[in-house]
């Protein structure tokens, strides 16, 4: 009796047993839906003493603004975080499912979990289902081997580098990394820096706005700075639009007087 009963219970992680079906029906000539578009600016930077990342938190549903304070920083462990990009739902199932396993690892070895050990989970987990999880990362974190970025792509595949973006605004951030990004940079420099490329990215696509947010990742501790910069504030108005009675001339006034019962012809529109 209970072997049944576990049999029945839900398998754990993505359930994609509906891709038979909705590609039998899209065969019969279903529509379907469109693809949204999503978009985000996503950065991380490595620095003298650790990594900094960097998000926006503009979250959109094709030409909608869904939510002006999305959280697009995921914690992983103590000494790693992680930026997502693309699909919210994707990217904060695969984050919380991978970080619980992080966890588990930690327990098991009693030492600290390394980030190429988190590089490796997400990388298998995103190829396992070859892209159909629509989740681009940047993962940065601090261990006792040094600072690492590592960029993930939503079909598993991986980059190492100094710094890196994802998302829609990637090229705009890219440009100012591109530009003054050096080594051994100093934290208050590297925050500066990731602050301007989140920005290029807010005014440069529509996909991302509102505000910034910043992770600071050290060898022993990690600050969370939720709503770093507010750079896209709501105009203020400068003037006083109500008029006083008489403020505009008054030149003609003409009054004329209709009787209702008269018969009132109606002019067809013409829509040649």
């Amino acid at each position: 009796m209970q072997l049944e009963q576990f049999r029945e219970l839900p398998k754990p992680g993505f359930n994609f047993d509906n891709c038979k079906r909705n590609a039998g029906l899209i065969k019969n000539g279903f529509q379907a839906p469109k693809a949204v578009k999503t978009g985000t600016t996503i950065a991380g930077i490595i620095f003298k003493d650790g990594v900094i990342l960097g998000a926006d938190t503009r979250a959109t549903e094709g030409p909608i603004v869904a939510d002006k304070n999305c959280k697009k920083i995921h914690y992983l462990a103590k000494n790693m975080y992680c930026c997502g990009a693309g699909t919210a739902a994707d990217t904060a199932a695969i984050t919380d499912l991978i970080c619980s396993q992080l966890e588990l690892h930690r327990l098991n070895t009693g030492r600290q979990v390394q980030v190429v050990v988190a590089n490796t989970l997400l990388k298998q987990m995103l190829f396992r289902y070859q892209g159909h999880i629509s989740a681009a990362l940047v993962l940065g974190g601090v261990d006792r081997t040094g600072s690492y970025i590592y960029s993930i792509h939503p079909h598993g595949s991986t980059d190492k580098l100094p710094y890196t973006t994802m998302g829609s605004g990637t090229l705009a951030a890219m440009a100012v990394f591109e530009a003054r990004w050096k080594p051994d940079m100093s934290e208050e420099e590297g925050k500066k820096l990731v602050r301007d490329a989140i920005a290029a990215g807010v005014f440069n696509d529509l996909g991302s706005g509102s505000n910034v947010d910043l992770c600071v990742i050290r060898k022993d501790s990690a600050d969370y700075l939720r709503g770093y910069e507010y750079i896209s504030k709501k105009g203020e108005r400068q003037l006083d639009y109500s008029f006083k009675i008489g403020s505009t001339a008054v030149l003609e006034t003409k009054i004329e007087q209709f009787d209702i019962n008269e018969e009132i012809r109606f002019v067809p529109m013409d829509t040649a």
